[in-house]
């Protein structure tokens, strides 16, 4: 199996509806053309959200090829992490599949023996620890949001944290949609340690529109600026830190099934 690229993602943390620019559910169709997963956190307060909130956060992440939950602000850390694993895990068996399916054709992975099956499993969980992750967060900053921030540092904060933990290289940048100048804004530019948090408020002016759309759009680019700021190459080839020993780096073509 050829090494994995970077796993690439957005996950836009919004209490509302999108009511500007692009629908936000063809640009989450445009970036899953790009190979970038788009997830979708609804942060309510008493339900307040309603039903075509909810539609179109479950819309969203549908067209992006992520996932979406809605929840309270006590519980955004949590989410924050456990979408975004969930999504990489998705994405890794995807292409195992593909390559399983290029190796043993339309054989089922059920019907494979149950050591070979565990053999897999075991791929995808080493694979998930050490491929390379680029995240970018993309905070809702309508007037709505403004008593849910407090919320959104201690995620980011949490987050951080968590990619320190992981043995793949692991890059965030933090974003607020309405941006003063445009749709979007970077808050936190691109950085494998984000121990400033309280820079996600910093200056912020809260705005009564929501282009979720447009936001994600401009999200795409931050991707693209990355990759050319590393020396015009994809930083996430980059060894992993810690290799896999006496396999052959453990990918799939060295496996015998």
């Amino acid at each position: 199996m050829k090494r994995l690229g970077s796993l690439r993602q957005i996950l836009v943390v919004t209490d509302g509806c999108s009511n500007s620019g692009i629908s936000p559910v063809a640009a989450a169709a445009m970036a899953r053309e790009q190979g970038i997963t788009v997830n979708v956190i609804g942060v309510v307060e008493r339900e307040e959200m309603g039903a075509s909130g909810e539609k179109e956060v479950r819309e969203i992440a549908q067209a992006g090829g992520g996932l979406s939950d809605i929840v309270y602000p006590t519980q955004l850390a949590q989410t924050v992490q456990m979408l975004t694993r969930k999504a990489m895990t998705r994405t890794i068996h995807q292409v195992v599949n593909q390559e399983l399916k290029a190796i043993l054709g339309e054989v089922p992975l059920d019907d494979l023996a149950p050591e070979k099956r565990m053999q897999v499993a075991g791929m995808v969980d080493d694979l998930g620890e050490e491929s390379n992750l680029e995240v970018v967060m993309l905070v809702d900053s309508s007037g709505s949001m403004k008593p849910k921030l407090p919320s959104v540092q201690l995620a980011i904060h949490d987050f951080s944290i968590s990619l320190r933990s992981r043995h793949g290289s692991s890059k965030m940048a933090v974003c607020t949609f309405p941006g003063k100048h445009s749709h979007m804004e970077v808050r936190i530019p691109w950085t494998d340690q984000i121990d400033q948090a309280h820079q996600l408020t910093t200056g912020l002016v809260m705005s009564g529109i929501t282009p979720t759309g447009p936001a994600i759009i401009e999200a795409m680019a931050l991707f693209e600026q990355n990759k050319q700021s590393a020396g015009g190459t994809d930083w996430q080839q980059a060894e992993p830190r810690r290799r896999a020993q006496n396999d052959n780096d453990g990918y799939l073509q060295d496996h015998v099934f």
